[in-house]
């Protein structure tokens, strides 16, 4: 995924119940993992696929859930709901760039990365491979959802 992270964190908020603190866990949730691209271009020179970075990796986020859940309901449980609600956007990210884009689902047994689709590089330009791919329809049908749902009240 591109672009769809974020109307995908807007669908999962519309899933729950109502609530700010929610809406905002689940988009936010749904970006964080691609904060790693600060570090990508930033620091590492884009020396490893992002992909490979904690924040893409499924179980670091089953440990922190594992974790976390638990500590939230004992400590803060008014935040629970907030908390696991960012935690589903997170895996809902990662799921989503498990289509096209590698994922290190057997961490950490395995580095080898998983994906469901191959994106040929047939383009010049990695960018025009993937919006000129026919999984791209997926993206786009992502933000009509979320546009529809944006216009309709809850």
């Amino acid at each position: 995924m591109i672009t769809a992270h974020l109307p995908s964190g807007y669908i999962l908020a519309r899933a729950l119940p109502a609530g700010r603190a929610l809406t905002g866990a689940a988009i936010i949730g749904a970006v964080f993992p691609d904060l790693d691209l600060i570090w990508f271009y930033l620091v590492d020179d884009r020396a490893f696929h992002h992909h490979r970075y904690w924040p893409h990796i499924p179980m670091i986020w089953v440990i922190i859930a594992a974790v976390g859940l638990p500590l939230t309901a004992m400590f803060a449980r008014q935040w629970l709901g907030p908390v696991a609600a960012f935690l589903a956007a997170v895996m809902l990210h990662i799921g989503l760039d498990s289509i096209a884009g590698d994922i290190l689902w057997g961490w950490p047994l395995s580095d080898r990365l998983f994906h469901l689709v191959d994106v040929a590089p047939t383009y010049s330009h990695w960018i025009l491979n993937f919006i000129l791919h026919p999984v791209f329809g997926l993206e786009i049908l992502i933000w009509v959802l979320a546009l529809i749902l944006c216009m309709r009240p809850k």
